[in-house]
């Protein structure tokens, strides 16, 4: 993630798309918009997930394929677009952490540390 984070803080700067830092009210704003964006990428995932299912369903209904050989079709025929999104929502949630000076590899390893000793954890 560290070379992750070091290209999309200078990406995001070149640009022009960095978080506004000049003052409270244009702070908030920017976050917020971003946080909007972020959003609507992780919806845009959501309509991937859409179309990967109604061609899994089309696919099985008209060519006579079982719906695990359709849903292999029609994950691979979508997963370019899926990795776009997700390269989408990569690059919003590491703005916000570069924002807040994050390290997102310690971040990721301490948390998922805490979630594997916790005791409340779902089986």
């Amino acid at each position: 993630m560290k070379d992750i984070q070091i290209f999309l803080k200078y990406f995001q700067r070149d640009m022009n798309w960095e978080i506004s830092d000049s003052n409270y009210q244009e702070t908030k704003m920017s976050m917020l918009n971003n946080f909007m964006l972020l959003s609507t990428e992780v919806s845009e995932i959501a309509e991937e997930f859409r179309s990967i299912f109604n061609e899994t369903s089309d696919l099985a209904n008209e060519g006579n394929l079982c719906e695990d050989e359709a849903f292999d079709i029609a994950k691979e025929k979508y997963k370019v677009n899926i990795g776009k999104e997700l390269s989408d929502c990569i690059a919003y949630l590491v703005k916000f952490a570069n924002y807040f000076n994050i390290d997102l590899d310690e971040s990721f390893y301490t948390k998922m540390d805490e979630i594997r000793y916790r005791k409340n954890r779902d089986n």
